[in-house]
């Protein structure tokens, strides 16, 4: 498929909330959409119902113009444009059944998470794997939870792609009636803020357990988006306004609101349960567990000043005791 008939047959690979937010919003500029997802009795509840049977029950679809399928192979040589929203760690366990050739489509990744074991961005894993092309390569971000954009509240989120009109292409059939899209070319510093931000939103729901109070978690964030300019300028150098909805806005968004798994998710620590308890008490997935790791690992290598990562790490890997980990964090804060 040629840019010029950009994005062509879109299908959503993941049945998830942001799988089905997204979808909602593609459905309001697209005429068909496919929808790969992995259950088929979830597959006939949606046909029944009209809504996703186990996530944003409120939002229902015109299912006529919904091609469902579980074959993840029968769904890829049918598309133009494949958009990635599956967790990221089982993100391979999908991706790695496709055995037809999907070199030529677009890929758009909304995974926010980095592949576990590998260590790769997905739009890095989906070049290397498939050959997908630098400039087919796409990613969604930004302060965008899925309940919100569901509910039709203003949001902004931006499409990075190394090719700047594709990126605006694909910018037109993701919008909304409050959902706007802004454009960047900096695929791969967007796709290392939207996994740390997951990291450093954990930290936020700790110091709230704990009660810290609010003077500390505005130095915690504060702290934490100078953190992320270190790294992401280590990793991927190139020019980037930090402030930039992006990455200063995802990263607020996900530290402050109730919507945040990852901030609920270190607020259980916080309060004192295990991460095991808090892990088993997670309806759905805390992808800054995982990252925290992936990044952690990474860092071995580049030897960024990462305290709040250390500590969050220490924490969930180490079984560091919070108020320690925590306490130790803050002596290197400005």
């Amino acid at each position: 498929m040629d840019a010029a008939n950009f994005p062509g047959r879109v299908a959503v690979m993941g049945g998830g909330s942001w799988a089905t937010a997204l979808a909602k919003l593609l459905m309001s500029n697209c005429q068909r959409l496919s929808w790969y997802m992995r259950r088929d009795d979830r597959i006939e509840e949606f046909r029944r119902l009209g809504h996703n049977p186990a996530y944003l029950t409120d939002v229902n679809f015109d299912i006529d113009r919904i091609d469902f399928s579980s074959d993840i192979n029968a769904v890829c040589a049918n598309a133009d444009t494949l958009l990635l929203v599956m967790p990221s760690p089982y993100f391979k366990d999908h991706v790695d059944k496709i055995n037809v050739d999907i070199s030529g489509k677009y890929i758009v990744s909304a995974v926010k998470g980095i592949v576990p074991d590998t260590n790769e961005l997905v739009t890095d894993y989906m070049q290397r794997r498939f050959g997908v092309a630098a400039e087919r390569s796409l990613v969604i971000s930004g302060p965008c939870h899925a309940e919100e954009v569901a509910l039709d509240r203003p949001s902004y989120l931006t499409i990075g792609c190394s090719d700047m009109a594709v990126a605006e292409a694909f910018a037109k059939v993701i919008v909304g009636k409050h959902t706007h899209a802004i454009t960047s070319s900096d695929v791969n510093g967007i796709e290392y803020a939207a996994v740390l931000k997951n990291v450093y939103a954990i930290a936020a729901g700790i110091t709230h357990g704990m009660k810290t109070g609010d003077n500390f978690s505005a130095i915690l964030i504060s702290n934490a988006i100078r953190e992320m300019e270190r790294f992401v300028d280590a990793v991927c150098p190139r020019p980037r306004q930090i402030c930039d909805s992006v990455y200063l806005g995802d990263l607020l968004v996900t530290a402050y609101s109730r919507f945040s798994r990852n901030h609920n998710f270190g607020a259980m620590i916080g309060k004192g349960y295990s991460v095991k308890a808090a892990r088993m008490e997670m309806e759905q997935t805390a992808e800054g567990y995982y990252g925290t790791k992936c990044i952690y690992d990474i860092n071995a290598s580049v030897g960024v000043m990462m305290p709040i990562l250390d500590a969050v790490y220490s924490v969930l890997y180490r079984g560091v005791p919070a108020q320690r980990a925590f306490n130790s964090m803050a002596q290197h804060f400005d």
